[in-house]
């Protein structure tokens, strides 16, 4: 009688390192998922992680992308250790299909978001031309966690399994381009993102006593937090503001302006010769520029 032959230790460690990827994945987007909510810039080596986590890419239907990257690192973790909270003696049939479900869905999400990531590495080098850490990092946890669900067990039919993966890498880049669509159109493109909201008197008020004040906005047509802050002025208000293009490629661009005045993030408020960083609500804009207006904003 032969010796039964010992699994691979991939396939007996597998669930393990998957769950303390996905660990690292979710610890990574919830920190980005926080400072995005925060409006505050990543703490990062180079100026790239803010120019990137600022850039439209980085809102998916109004929530900052990494909220839902947490949640699917959250998924990755909780499905690779599902099984282990079953008890495997009384609980054996029912463990055993949640096992190979957990391993059909993991694949699945693996495949999703390491093609999701890539596109995102694409946008970032050709699009963006910067360069984010931490989304980085992300990229290679994801395409980590769709080697892992392919390589850590024995799959009985490997054709279906390389089938399913084909079926979700076509959703996953259907869906994608249709989400990342309005971004590229040449709107977009020219002139950055239309302010919807309105502005009452108050708010214009404000917006010329900044202008008359020398106060200047400094920021680039992709920033998402540049869009945040101009919102709050409203449409009316925001036309009125002394804005300084820094990027290249936007419209009217002033780059050596924002050198000169040592921006490091957007968007970035000067106020006589101090830098404010980071969106400002319109009362303190008030107090610091010394408005005596109507502040019913």
């Amino acid at each position: 009688m032969r010796p039964k032959r010992s699994s691979p230790w991939i396939h007996r460690k597998s669930r393990f390192i998957i769950a303390i990827v996905a660990t690292l994945g979710a610890v990574t987007t919830a920190y980005l998922t926080a400072i995005k909510f925060a409006g505050e810039s990543a703490a990062c080596p180079t100026e790239g992680c803010d120019k990137v986590l600022s850039s439209p890419y980085a809102i998916i239907f109004g929530l900052p992308l990494a909220l839902f990257g947490l949640l699917a690192y959250a998924s990755m973790a909780g499905m690779a250790v599902s099984p282990w909270l079953l008890n495997p003696d009384s609980q054996k049939e029912l463990r055993s299909k949640l096992e190979n479900w957990t391993w059909l869905l993991m694949f699945a999400g693996g495949t999703s978001m390491a093609l999701f990531s890539g596109y995102l590495m694409y946008v970032m080098a050709f699009e963006i031309k910067s360069l984010c850490l931490y989304c980085i990092f992300s990229a290679v946890c994801s395409l980590s966690l769709c080697i892992l669900a392919f390589i850590g067990r024995d799959w009985k039919d490997i054709g279906q399994v390389l089938f399913i993966g084909a079926i979700v890498g076509m959703i996953t880049l259907v869906g994608t381009l249709a989400v990342y669509a309005p971004i590229n159109n040449p709107r977009a493109e020219q002139g950055g993102y239309a302010i919807t909201t309105t502005s009452n008197p108050a708010k214009i008020a404000l917006a010329k006593h900044l202008k008359a004040a020398g106060v200047k906005m400094y920021g680039a047509f992709w920033c998402g937090h540049c869009q945040d802050q101009k919102k709050l002025f409203g449409k009316e208000a925001a036309a009125e503001l002394n804005y300084i293009e820094c990027d290249p490629n936007g419209k009217n661009p002033q780059t050596s302006l924002c050198r000169t005045a040592g921006v490091q993030s957007y968007p970035t408020w000067e106020f006589k010769g101090q830098l404010y960083p980071g969106v400002q609500g319109l009362n303190q804009l008030a107090e610091l520029s010394g408005y005596t207006g109507d502040r019913n904003f």
